[in-house]
């Protein structure tokens, strides 16, 4: 299991869709890449997940991500990739969480804004949260006022519309301990533009290195 409070920030950029990018990706700073196996249009299969996460392997941490997925899919994924984090949209069923802590791995919850979860669930089950719009992925914005209205007692990752344009802001604002972004550093979905990872990367990292001076 990744130690979250060890890592001096924490910036992922999620649906990545090949080595190529993952490989750049990691030479650009970027502390996890996302490899998403729910239904979605940056979805990889188990077996592009594995060859990236092949290649990958001790150079950046690996995130697969789903959504209300069957336990036994999620720990196939798990077991064929070696991925070090997990995070769970939807559901998390107390199988699934069980099944997770046997294979060691980290859990992120992910809650959107506006939902019920985002107040109801115990985070005190997991290892940290991802703070979501109410459409993951689709690269719109949203109101963080309300992510300041609740104490997490777990390290909180901010998602949803995030760009080399606002991620300075947005750390700033609502002091996460973590970013995430898709859409935002994208030509096309599952693409990266890789000048706008570079950007993003040192934006974010510049903030969370300045918040901590």
């Amino acid at each position: 299991m990744v130690d979250l409070h060890t890592l001096p920030y924490f910036v992922k950029i999620c649906g990545v869709t090949s080595v190529d990018d993952a490989l750049a990706i990691h030479a650009r700073g970027a502390t996890a890449l996302g490899l998403i196996l729910a239904t979605s249009k940056r979805q990889v299969s188990i077996v592009r997940a594995r060859d990236i996460a092949n290649a990958t392997e001790g150079l950046i941490l690996r995130a697969a991500v789903f959504r209300n997925d069957p336990t036994d899919f999620v720990c196939e994924v798990v077991d064929e990739t070696g991925v070090e984090i997990v995070q769970i949209h939807g559901h998390l069923k107390a199988d699934l969480l069980t099944a997770l802590r046997r294979r060691d791995v980290t859990v992120v919850k992910a809650l959107a804004l506006g939902e019920k979860d985002f107040g109801d669930f115990d985070e005190g089950t997991v290892d940290a949260v991802l703070v979501d719009g109410p459409i993951p992925g689709s690269g719109e914005g949203h109101a963080w006022t309300e992510l300041l209205s609740r104490r997490f007692n777990v390290p909180v990752i901010a998602a949803g519309g995030l760009s080399p344009s606002n991620v300075a802001s947005v750390i700033e604002a609502v002091r996460p301990w973590g970013v995430d972004v898709a859409t935002g550093v994208e030509s096309s979905p599952g693409v990266k533009d890789l000048s706008l990872v570079t950007s993003f990367v040192e934006l974010a990292r510049k903030s969370f290195m300045q918040r901590e001076e």
